[in-house]
């Protein structure tokens, strides 16, 4: 278990760092295209995605994202303990890669966000996405198991773009982008709605998923 907390820990703290950071980098090196400084914070994204669940995902199932987690409790993959001390491992994980990237930008390390993201569009948004990284997970993992981290990696950054919210799709880099006041920040007054959203998604995938893989 140690291991797996660990093994959760820092690859929250790495694809945090990489979600802030390259949103920080995009940002000073666009010169105010912000389809530009989303195409740098995607790209970086996803990648960094591919290597994480490559590296962690014999280790821990490399969930990184307490709906994940949540699903893969309520299918009886992992027990109420477990699930626990994930929530906690991504939260902190990720909270400090939020703050590295501060440190390595030299912005000051405990900010709130002023990003407003709200209404029924990115609430949407976010339900389709959370939907969809569910769906593809539960799906790959039946069908093509040694291709979930490209299957992720790949989803994800299709959907930094077709989704109005531009896809957080995790309650854990929710609240801790709220900790940002930069490129992929959120107000944390926005932040409830996101996670609602998130995990409506994340549950109807769950019951989606039964009907489309567990008997297949």
């Amino acid at each position: 278990m140690n291991r797996k907390l660990l093994a959760e820990a820092i690859g929250s703290f790495f694809l945090f760092a990489t979600v802030i950071g390259s949103g920080v980098m995009a940002e000073q090196l666009s010169g105010g295209n912000v389809a530009v400084a989303l195409m740098g914070n995607t790209v970086a994204t996803g990648a960094m995605l591919f290597v994480l669940i490559t590296m962690l995902g014999p280790i821990s199932g490399a969930h990184f994202n307490p709906a994940v987690t949540l699903v893969m409790r309520l299918r009886g993959e992992v027990g109420s303990g477990s699930a626990l001390t994930y929530f906690v491992a991504q939260i902190v994980g990720g909270v400090l890669g939020v703050w590295a990237a501060h440190v390595m930008f030299g912005l000051p390390v405990i900010q709130f966000s002023h990003h407003a993201r709200t209404g029924f569009g990115q609430w949407t948004g976010e339900f389709v996405a959370t939907f969809g990284l569910l769906i593809t997970i539960l799906g790959t993992v039946k069908a093509r198991p040694q291709w979930v981290p490209a299957s992720v990696a790949l989803y994800i950054t299709s959907a930094y773009w077709f989704t109005s919210s531009t896809s957080f799709a995790n309650p854990a880099i929710t609240i801790a982008r709220s900790l940002s006041d930069t490129f992929a920040g959120i107000a944390p007054a926005d932040v409830s709605g996101f996670v609602l959203a998130q995990l409506a998604g994340a549950l109807a995938a769950m019951l989606c998923g039964r009907v489309l893989f567990d008997d297949a």
